[in-house]
């Protein structure tokens, strides 16, 4: 048994390979249909593996943004985080709401966190103390506390 954490899928593997295309031709957008499909997997892995390979594709259309706003719901929390984040790539208005109630959440991932850094807004300071403190897993400490500086440095700006 593995210890690697991987889609079931052979094409989401292949998606992680940088064996099947996205984008320049039709069979690219075939692919890319079919991608978005898997973000609504019955699969945990691979709807999580779908959904972050959507989300750091540089491709925004409308029908990346609702798969998106689709998995930004999703039962999993990394899913939710994964989803946010990719949203936060592409529009940080509309992210930010999402982004407010995941850090209000019991578990938040390194995802979400990075989602805040990208929104640095303001409204986001008070929960990203809580989730800044000191902890047993720093790097994520060190992920919040980037979000945190992002989100003060916009605060200190605005007149």
């Amino acid at each position: 048994m593995s210890d690697l954490y991987e889609p079931e899928s052979d094409f989401l593997k292949a998606i992680v390979a940088e064996e099947v295309p996205l984008s320049g031709s039709e069979w690219a957008e075939v692919n890319l249909s079919r991608l978005i499909a898997m973000t609504a997997d019955g699969e945990k892995a691979d709807r999580d593996w779908a959904t972050f390979l959507l989300a750091q594709e540089e491709l925004d259309t409308q029908g990346v943004r609702d798969a998106l706003l689709r998995a930004a719901r999703d039962e999993d929390n990394v899913v939710r985080a994964e989803a946010i984040l990719g949203l936060a790539r592409r529009d940080v208005r509309l992210a930010l709401p999402l982004v407010q109630a995941g850090l209000r959440e019991d578990v938040v991932s390194i995802p979400l966190l990075e989602a805040a850094a990208l929104c640095a807004h303001p409204s986001l300071i008070a929960d990203l103390r809580v989730w800044a403190q000191p902890s047993d897993e720093s790097y994520v400490d060190a992920i919040a506390a980037e979000a945190l500086a992002a989100c003060e440095a916009v605060a200190t700006a605005d007149p």
